[in-house]
């Protein structure tokens, strides 16, 4: 029984990216929702709210796009309740997807240990 849930909420989310992508780069008049490149959809079990995570080329405008992406949340779910065919349409919330920088920033740490631990090989050598 779980498995075939969890299923349906797979289904779910994807078609939520595929679709809420659509609506912002087509349907949505702001221009800067655009910007906003959305990565995945987290929606709850029972439907009533979805996680849209999106990241940004430019981190200058982060407020700017999140604000914009809130203000028009209301927009998107009443055109996805006339899209999809789901008798509820989660709450969106835009979240930030940090985990790009998160793992940039691992792997410059990763670099900097092996670096150091390539010096006290060099130097214990000698």
């Amino acid at each position: 029984f779980l498995p075939m849930v969890t299923y349906r909420i797979d289904r779910i989310n994807k078609e939520f990216l595929r679709a809420i992508s659509e609506i912002l780069q087509v349907r949505i008049k702001k221009d800067n929702v655009r910007d906003a490149i959305l990565t995945k959809v987290s929606t709850s079990k029972d439907l009533s709210f979805a996680k849209v995570f999106y990241t940004l080329i430019d981190m200058d405008r982060k407020d700017e796009i999140q604000k914009a992406l809130d203000s028009t949340a209301g927009q998107i779910r009443s055109m996805l309740g006339k899209d999809m065919h789901l008798r509820t349409i989660p709450e969106l919330h835009f979240v930030y997807d940090d985990s790009e920088a998160k793992a940039r920033a691992m792997e410059e740490l990763l670099d900097k240990v092996a670096a150091m631990d390539a010096e006290k090989k060099s130097s214990g050598e000698n």
